[in-house]
């Protein structure tokens, strides 16, 4: 996208599209460009936010959210150049999928993934995305992702692009299944919040592949041998870069399981968020 090339880019979601816009600005910098993630309320009331000069990508399922409607008619005002990710309907220039009634937008957050690779791929990154839809499809076709309910608390753990990978994991898990679970890059579970974690406990463990697999082992092991319950998976055969996307499938699959055995509706939010203008 020559709109995009060699110019600071950022790339500004919320919510899930927060955890696309992380690893979208991994992504790209694999191309080369000076990308950086910033939540849209952030970029819209504090800062940092694009310039003259500078690109916006901008994700939004259904483009109507209150802060990245600001981003991005801030940044029109003040000549930045634009790339707009959404789902069909959306206004978006780089559409993913057919709007999804339910609230998790699991597909249409795959789509907005697979745009950000086609982007960075556009810009130089070497990704084969080629071999994206079968490893999604296989972790679909897969048996059930197994992970028990848990006794007192469940947290997601990954490193590099998959903290991300972890923190929609766990935002995932509290959307269908209404339970309380957290998430954490590696170094930060390692660094004070793991030592909670115990014989009631479970942690889900993201692995995609070198630099962070051995870290990410001696950390669950440690965190073991301390009776929590930890449930490991790992998808290291397309790499580090792309093993955001079958681990993805995973943790969405996980929350589904969790809020069938649960008998919530995955994809009715409370009645509270409808008195609020998202």
């Amino acid at each position: 996208m020559e709109r995009v090339r060699g110019r600071r880019i950022f790339v500004v979601g919320t919510g899930t599209s927060f955890h696309a816009a992380n690893q979208g600005a991994y992504l790209l910098r694999l191309a080369g460009a000076d990308a950086i993630a910033v939540s849209a309320a952030d970029s819209a009331l504090w800062g940092p936010a694009p310039a003259r000069g500078d690109a916006l990508v901008l994700l939004s399922h259904r483009g109507t959210k209150r802060y990245t409607s600001q981003v991005l008619a801030r940044a029109r005002e003040n000549d930045v150049r634009v790339v707009s990710i959404g789902g069909f309907g959306s206004g978006a220039e780089l559409e993913t999928v057919a709007q999804e009634l339910s609230g998790t937008f699991t597909a249409s957050h795959l789509g907005a993934l697979m745009r950000l690779a086609q982007l960075a791929r556009a810009l130089g990154a070497e990704l084969d995305l080629e071999a994206v839809p079968a490893a999604v499809a296989a972790t679909l076709a897969a048996p059930s992702p197994g992970v028990e309910l848990p006794r007192r608390g469940i947290d997601f753990v990954g490193a590099g692009p998959n903290q991300w990978t972890a923190a929609e994991g766990a935002l995932k898990v509290r959307e269908a299944a209404h339970l309380f679970t957290s998430s954490f890059a590696v170094e930060q579970l390692l660094h004070g919040p793991g030592f909670a974690l115990e014989a009631l406990d479970s942690l889900v463990c993201l692995d995609g592949g070198e630099p962070g697999s051995e870290r990410l082992a001696e950390l669950s092991a440690a965190i073991e041998s301390r009776g929590a319950r930890v449930n490991r998976f790992a998808a290291t055969e397309l790499g580090e870069p792309l093993s955001i996307f079958p681990l993805t499938v995973v943790v969405q699959r996980i929350a589904l399981d969790f809020a069938t055995r649960l008998g919530t509706d995955p994809d009715v939010a409370p009645p509270i968020w409808k008195s609020m203008q998202l």
